[in-house]
């Protein structure tokens, strides 16, 4: 058990690199020899390089575990950038934060790869996607394993990279090619802006050399002017709303559904989105130096939990109440990082990866079940014919519901007591959310599992429950939601935070500002999370299954409310009347007034000048010796004048 406050010690190691190498290879395989080996070979392949990145992870696992406290493993692989006052080596790092992060990556990437092999087994593009997937994987593992901002940035751009690509998948339909396409650009508004965070922090650094590691960026971070830290803290999370899906650059997540369904799973589980969380708890010493940024992290967040909860109330796509779910899960990532509880940010990351990949994979469990149907209110009693989707799905939205001894429960329950002991505004956000968590989470699995069949004859005689090789990750992992939360208990039972304890030495700085409140006041904060779960799931009963025209009933009455929330409070449309359609516009014009006029016309111009040359030169050839030797006669005339004319 590792003590707050730990001093780091530092090892060097020789085989971090083995970690991202392991999928980077599985790319190089799959993109020169899968497509001539054939998908049995890529099927093999794909899970495996990933397994392997597990085994190897789980090996720096137990080493942080077992080591002295504070023990961070390094590793540098060569002398990356030496520009100026700039020098970046291309360096790995594990701590038991990183060590963390690797596990969730590889474990739960490897069960999504496993997954997959089932999911996409016909689909004629299969070498190409598991190339993806596994790069998909590289990048994270660069982010999460980076000693340094630099090559943290590089992995925040490959993961961009591969939403883009692995969204719009299926290239060939113009949906899903926006779909990537909205990924990529929104992303690069909050990755401009990470940009400039970094160039300001070094800006600032001062003379000498700097190579942007962590380890420095903690050093130095105090010397700085305040005004300077918190520019750079809130550059840097307007980043993190970007790839993080938070308000206001959230829209590319429910369209990020385009794509397959494993890949939602791992977007939203394992890999792309908790980018922006882990990098705000790896910058820990510099975010605590910048409250204001904390506070609005915190705000943000709230907001986004409760905003995107609404909208989940009225989607109808069983995987867009998941991105919506999605969206409202990390809001309390980031409440729980803004109100300095790191750990308890982390921890929910952590238990959030196993129970929405697990939701996730049982939506594509039921999409593939139902031939592809992903509209609940054409679903409807498939416990019947899917039992072990069904049996994995409610673990599943159990434990997102905040249901007690599940997963999910611990880790909220976490959030919202630091939130509490922060700013009971923030927490009351907090269990507002919670309990619309519960309610749109039990309304789409009675709708999907209770009552009757409402698909067409066709559909309900194809109905089939998911090969093997998609149950039993989904087993997998319905048990990590159960048993995962019991590493982080409250203090008061059992063995505690476990897990807070683990990551104490890495967040030191920021493990004083994780107050614990009296028993009493947990308790009761405890016995309200619970409430809050109950209420949504029973109102979600009374609704759906008690009385089914209730919904609708409710939707008459508030018209104007339901339609505000059908629309997703028409943000989109916003985005598209004051971003979208003046840059086209403006695009537009500029092809016509530049491209067209000034590029093409001189192109054109030099075109239509030589052709017109060439036209007068054609006159003087005109095959007639008599005109030739006029020609010759003229032109000698004209020299000997001019020569006799110089004297």
């Amino acid at each position: 058990m590792h003590e707050v406050g730990s001093a780091l010690t530092l090892q060097t190691v020789r085989f971090l690199w083995w970690i991202p190498a392991f999928p980077a290879l599985g790319v190089l395989f799959h993109i020169f020899l899968g497509n001539r080996l054939g998908k049995r070979a890529v099927s093999v392949v794909g899970p495996a390089v990933v397994g392997a990145a597990f085994c190897v992870s789980l090996f720096a696992f137990f080493q942080i575990w077992s080591g002295p406290p504070g023990l961070v493993l390094q590793q540098v692989l060569w002398q990356w950038l030496p520009v100026g006052s700039l020098d970046v080596p291309f360096a790995l790092r594990v701590d038991a934060l990183s060590a963390v992060m690797i596990l969730v990556v590889t474990g739960v990437g490897f069960l999504i790869h496993v997954y997959s092999v089932g999911y996409m087994h016909d689909d004629p593009s299969y070498a190409r996607y598991f190339a993806y997937l596994n790069l998909f994987t590289v990048a994270m593992l660069v982010l999460v394993m980076a000693d340094n901002l630099v090559l943290l940035f590089v992995g925040w751009e490959g993961v961009g990279l591969c939403s883009y690509l692995l969204i719009g998948f299926w290239y060939d339909n113009d949906a899903n090619a926006s779909a990537g396409k909205k990924a990529f650009i929104v992303n690069r508004v909050g990755d401009a802006a990470f940009l400039v965070g970094i160039f300001l922090l070094l800006w600032n650094l001062g003379p000498g050399s700097h190579s942007l590691s962590f380890s420095e960026i903690a050093g130095r971070a105090p010397e700085l002017p305040p005004g300077v830290v918190t520019a750079v803290a809130l550059l840097l999370f307007v980043g993190a709303t970007g790839k993080s899906a938070q308000l206001p650059l959230y829209v590319w997540l429910p369209d990020a559904m385009a794509g397959p369904t494993p890949v939602s799973a791992l977007i939203h589980a394992a890999t792309m989105v908790t980018a922006g969380v882990y990098m705000i708890a790896r910058l820990h010493g510099l975010y605590e130096l910048a409250p204001l940024a904390l506070e609005v992290v915190a705000i943000v967040g709230a907001l986004t939990a409760v905003f995107a909860a609404t909208i989940g109330l009225v989607q109808t796509d069983i995987k867009k109440v998941l991105a919506y779910s999605t969206i409202s899960q990390l809001g309390y990532m980031f409440l729980a990082v803004g109100v300095s509880a790191f750990s308890a940010g982390i921890f929910h990351l952590v238990t959030h990866a196993f129970f929405k990949a697990l939701l996730f994979l049982g939506a594509g469990s039921v999409i593939h079940g139902m031939g592809g149907e992903q509209d609940i209110r054409k679903m409807g009693g498939l416990r019947s014919w899917m039992p072990v989707t069904y049996g994995t799905f409610l673990v599943g939205t159990l434990a997102i519901a905040g249901v007690p001894g599940l997963a999910g429960f611990f880790s909220k329950d976490m959030i919202l007591a630091r939130a509490f002991a922060h700013s009971p505004a923030l927490w009351g956000l907090g269990v507002l959310g919670a309990t619309l968590t519960a309610f749109y989470m039990f309304r789409l699995f009675f709708l999907v599992f209770w009552g009757e069949c409402r698909a067409d004859a066709h559909t309900r005689a194809h109905i089939h429950e998911s090969p093997r090789s998609m149950t039993v990750p989904l087993l997998a992992l319905a048990v990590l939601s159960v048993v995962g939360g019991y590493v982080g208990l409250p203090d008061f039972l059992a063995w505690g935070d476990r897990f807070g304890a683990f990551l104490a030495p890495v967040l030191s700085a920021a493990a004083h500002g994780e107050h614990h409140g009296e028993l009493g006041l947990e308790l009761m904060l405890m016995a309200v999370s619970v409430l809050a779960a109950v209420v949504g799931i029973g109102v979600a009963y009374r609704f759906y299954v008690q009385v089914p025209e209730l919904p609708e009933q409710v939707a008459r009455q508030f018209r104007a409310v339901y339609r505000l929330l059908w629309n997703k409070y028409y943000v989109d449309e916003l985005y598209e009347a004051v971003f979208v359609r003046p840059v086209v516009q403006l695009a537009h014009a500029l092809w016509r007034q530049f491209d067209v006029a000034v590029i093409d016309g001189a192109v054109n111009g030099a075109g239509d000048a030589a052709e017109e040359g060439g036209r007068w030169l054609r006159r003087w050839q005109t095959g007639n010796v008599q005109h030739y030797a006029l020609s010759l006669l003229v032109g000698a005339l004209l020299l000997v004048g001019y020569f006799l004319g110089r004297g």
